[in-house]
Order: C-alpha cells, then sequence, then structure tokens
C-alpha cells in the first residue's frame, strides 16, 4: 500500500498536506528536472498533477530532452553492523556474493509488493532481520 502517492502516465508524485497554508503539495519522482503542484482540494491536487505531467512531457519533447530520471544501477545501502554481517553469511551460505543477494532481495520485495503491506511490515519489524 502506499501513501501520499499520486500516479498518471506512469509518473508517480509524492504529496503532503501543509496546515500552516491550508493547501496540498507535491513533486513529480523519477524525473530530471523539479516539478511541483499544489492544490486546495484532493480533485484539485489530482488535476494540477495531471496538468503537471502533460506539461512536463510537452516541454520535453519540445526541448528534445528525455524526462525520465536515468539510474547507474549503483547505490550505496547503509545498514547497521549486525544486519551487514547477517545478510554477508547468508549470502556466502547460498554462494551467492552480498551484491547478488542484495539484488535478489529487492528483486523479490518488488515481486511481492501488492500482496504484501510492505509499511507495516517495516513498523512492526523496526527493521530487524529475522
Amino acid at each position: 500500500m502506499m501513501n501520499d502517492i499520486l500516479s498518471y502516465k506512469s509518473y508517480y508524485a509524492s504529496v503532503h498536506y501543509s496546515s500552516t497554508d491550508d493547501v496540498f503539495f507535491g513533486k513529480i519522482l523519477a524525473i530530471n528536472d523539479l516539478v511541483t503542484f499544489e492544490g486546495d482540494s484532493v480533485k484539485a491536487l489530482k488535476i494540477a498533477f495531471e496538468e503537471a505531467v502533460e506539461d512536463y512531457l510537452e516541454t520535453c519533447a519540445e526541448i528534445g530532452k528525455v524526462p525520465d530520471k536515468t539510474y547507474k544501477g549503483t547505490f550505496n545501502v547503509r545498514v547497521p553492523a549486525d544486519l551487514h554481517k547477517q545478510a554477508a553469511l547468508f549470502a556466502a551460505v547460498h554462494n551467492l556474493t552480498l551484491n547478488d543477494f542484495v539484488k535478489k532481495a529487492l528483486a523479490f520485495t518488488l515481486a511481492h509488493k501488492e500482496s504484501t503491506d510492505f509499511s507495516a511490515r517495516l513498523e512492526e519489524d523496526n527493521l530487524q532481520p529475522a
């Protein structure tokens, strides 16, 4: 289950509410630029998001720019030392590199994202390994 996320045409946005300004606001995720939008109701927020996506795609097409963020396929992950040790041992026991184990764990989680309330599990488990 995703919270505070809108989707339109395979684009996603994080959304929030400002009680100070009494407005909903958001930004489009996984693109090469910062594109924000806002609305004074959920309906207005959704319309503003869709318009922001359309405007961004149109602008990118006009200037010949690829709108989607390019990912290198590498990133650093910081974990507690004990979790690192357990992951390294698990990988070794299963004849995997730590990198291959992490790739498989990510792929498994994403393949099962619809059948698991991941957010609740993270809070319940407090990110502790079994």
